[in-house]
């Protein structure tokens, strides 16, 4: 029935900040940007080695919503990468504070968690 994740759909509360980080920082490639005249918004299409993965909504005045790691809810948003201390590092450069890196008890593999501009957990997982 399933096939994939098709995307995952983040909402900003400042289009700017947010296209800025996932883009700049976080290095995603822009498909598709919209403004939505009737709803005040922008749509966003971002991809990641080629493939569409995240919609980054913008909306006036969003509602707040708790954001931890082990919140009821969606948990984070985790990305691969293949030298997890090399890509903290280019985050941390670029601004960005990471977590320590934890190990994954159950899978021996290294990880780490860090935030978006509206405090939605990120992973970094070695794999």
């Amino acid at each position: 029935m399933l096939k994939h994740i098709h995307h995952i759909a983040i909402i900003c509360s400042n289009y700017k900040e947010s296209k800025q980080f996932y883009t700049k920082v976080l290095g995603l490639t822009i498909i598709t940007e919209t403004f939505r005249e009737a709803r005040n918004s922008y749509k966003l299409d971002l991809a990641l080695n080629g493939e569409y993965i995240i919609e980054l909504f913008s909306f006036p005045e969003p509602p707040k919503r708790t954001s931890k790691p082990e919140a009821c809810g969606l948990r984070h948003l985790a990305f691969a990468t293949n030298d997890i201390e090399a890509a903290i590092t280019e985050l941390n450069q670029k601004g960005v504070k990471t977590e320590p890196i934890r190990i994954d008890e159950l899978t021996g593999k290294r990880f780490t968690f860090f935030t978006d501009p509206d405090d939605l957990p990120l992973e970094l997982y070695e794999v």
